[in-house]
């Protein structure tokens, strides 16, 4: 949520002449301590990203999984330059699931032993 110009100037007025801290301006208005101190340093509010957005693309993704069926997540993500959460997301949103063990390997059955009562 984004407060206000008004707002954050009203907050930022009251703690000079009151001698109140930080902590305390935060506790009086119902904001957060890291906004208070964000609007003591720059009160306009950030209209742009800093950080740089990151596609990946899904097609040599795509063609990574079917290449290095093996690969854990991590390294997958050392080879496109992105993190491990964003190849998990990206693995999902293509229906690619983990390795599955083939259905022709059969269950080991279970056998139960059984003890005779004690007396």
């Amino acid at each position: 949520m984004t407060y206000s110009i008004d707002f954050r100037k009203k907050v930022l007025a009251i703690q000079e002449p009151e001698n109140l801290s930080l902590s305390e301006v935060s506790k009086r208005f119902g904001v957060g301590q890291a906004s208070v101190v964000r609007w003591s340093k720059n009160i306009e509010p950030q209209r742009t990203r800093s950080k740089p957005t990151v596609k990946l693309n899904w097609e040599a993704l795509a063609q990574d999984v079917q290449e290095h069926p093996d690969s854990y997540q991590y390294e997958r993500a050392a080879r496109f330059g992105v993190s491990q959460q964003g190849i998990a997301y990206a693995l999902k949103k293509l229906k690619l699931s983990r390795k599955n063990k083939p259905s022709n390997i059969p269950k080991p059955i279970r056998r139960r032993k059984w003890f005779s009562k004690l007396k």
